[in-house]
């Protein structure tokens, strides 16, 4: 998996992450209201900024859960219209897989395999 955009929204230090041509960037969002009511439009400044076009040779990541049911449902839905509408590649982790959002742990949790191609067993917080 070479360029991939990352998607950790469960309601708790909200994160994107981008991978370009092997370069990591990450996006923290601060307010909770970013993912439910922008994270379509912080997902496009931020592939923007670093000029990027998210098209089929595309993967989108999301964390699973555990979280938030409605910043995990949002998470799916956003990938999910960006299956449909730009015919990328989506994938699922869950939260215990990446404990710490970095460049390092992103790169292992591809490599080894934790992320899941059979997209989605949501986990959420009761």
């Amino acid at each position: 998996m070479d360029n991939f955009l990352i998607i950790s929204c469960t309601g708790n230090n909200d994160k994107l992450g981008l991978r370009i041509n092997k370069e990591f960037f990450i996006r923290n969002l601060l307010e909770k209201k970013n993912v439910s009511e922008n994270l379509v439009e912080e997902i496009s400044k931020f592939t923007k900024e670093y000029k990027t076009n998210i098209d089929e040779n595309f993967s989108v990541i999301i964390n699973q859960g555990p979280g938030s049911f409605s910043s995990i449902r949002i998470s799916i839905a956003v990938a999910k219209g960006l299956e449909i509408s730009k015919k990328v590649k989506i994938y699922g982790y869950n939260s215990v897989d990446l404990k710490i959002f970095d460049k390092e742990n992103v790169e292992n949790l591809v490599n080894s395999n934790l992320i899941e191609k059979k997209l989605i067993k949501p986990i959420y917080l009761s």
